[in-house]
């Protein structure tokens, strides 16, 4: 065992990804942990374009033996516009830590238990987005009932049918990201002779045919359509250690070192906590593969690399700004 758990995508119901599971999620709409003192619109807009974000992934990660973290989630939003999307760049992302202790105002004291009956979500405390599930100040003038986070989004819903039918049911949004919930088990990697002439000659021949520049798979071949293994060692390091364990989506292990997939960039210091100037730590990393499981390709990601407040203050807002890191694979 390496002490790193891994990630994987699996297909759920969706009481299974409700915010009183304490489930780690992909895609969809958030599972917020504070239920009432959600982020504010202007929080989750684009630093490129200033239009809302939408949800990627959650991890339940507390911290047992600190009572301030009992219940713990770290919430990823990425802009979904393909011109904001610059390599090595965060601007069009961002990570909030939300912490609870156990006794709290939204759950029960004792686990949940396995079932739809009993959901709890944010819906039971605040109005939230129709679209997207975040904190909604708006509402529909015509329904006063489905409220809305921001214009881009009132816009968005009426196109798709509001318009004509403010009662009708509305199936998941477009824009959002398919819905998954995230399994987490110990990583088991065990050293394997990489013959690199033999890669290199297969990744010619798919490069040939026009199959390169996609992860499905995550095979060592494909990933090098960005790389040449000869030259990067790192990368070669990455493809070796995942190879056992192609479709996973996040590594996680506190107050470690990501798994680069690039020799470079690399961040040259990690801002303190913006709340109580604590140190932050690596935290977990989010993979290429989870780019493949949504079938996306307006925007890319080598890692992005999650770094949070060593101590996971509890200090002034509930949901806490954290550092993310965009490594990309060209290094450019």
């Amino acid at each position: 065992m390496t002490g790193v758990d891994i990630g994987f995508a699996e297909q759920c119901e969706p009481w299974q990804v409700e915010s009183s599971q304490f489930s780690s999620k992909i895609g969809g709409k958030p599972a917020w942990l504070d239920l009432q003192n959600l982020p504010e619109p202007k929080t989750l807009e684009c630093l490129s374009c200033q239009k809302p974000m939408v949800f990627l992934c959650q991890v339940y990660a507390p911290y047992e033996e600190d009572p301030d973290n009992f219940h713990r989630t770290l919430f990823i939003f990425i802009c979904r516009g393909s011109k904001c999307c610059v390599p090595n760049n965060n601007n069009n992302i961002i990570v909030l830590r939300s912490n609870l202790r156990r006794d709290n105002s939204f759950y029960p004291y004792d686990p949940p238990g396995e079932g739809p009956e009993g959901v709890i979500n944010a819906t039971n405390f605040v109005s939230v987005c129709e679209v997207c599930g975040c904190f909604a100040p708006k509402r529909c003038s015509k329904c006063k009932k489905s409220a809305y986070c921001s214009r881009e989004h009132q816009v968005y819903d009426w196109k798709r049918g509001h318009k004509t039918n403010c009662e009708s049911p509305k199936m998941l949004a477009k824009i959002l990201f398919n819905e998954f919930e995230m399994v987490v088990d110990p990583e088991e990697f065990e050293e394997e002779n990489v013959n690199e002439e033999k890669e290199m000659e297969e990744y010619k021949k798919l490069e040939t045919e026009g199959k390169t520049g996609t992860l499905n798979d995550i095979s060592e071949t494909e990933l090098e359509a960005h790389a040449d293994i000869k030259e990067d060692e790192v990368f070669a390091a990455f493809q070796k250690r995942i190879a056992g364990n192609k479709e996973q989506v996040l590594r996680y292990k506190r107050s470690s070192e990501p798994l680069w997939i690039a020799k470079e960039p690399r961040p040259d210091n990690i801002p303190r906590c913006e709340y109580c100037d604590s140190e932050r730590q690596f935290e977990f990393q989010v993979m290429p593969q989870m780019l493949a499981i949504l079938d996306e390709t307006a925007i890319d990601w080598g890692i992005l690399a999650v770094y949070t407040c060593k101590k996971s203050c509890n200090a002034d807002k509930c949901y806490k700004k954290e550092f993310i890191y965009k490594q990309d694979v060209s290094g450019s």
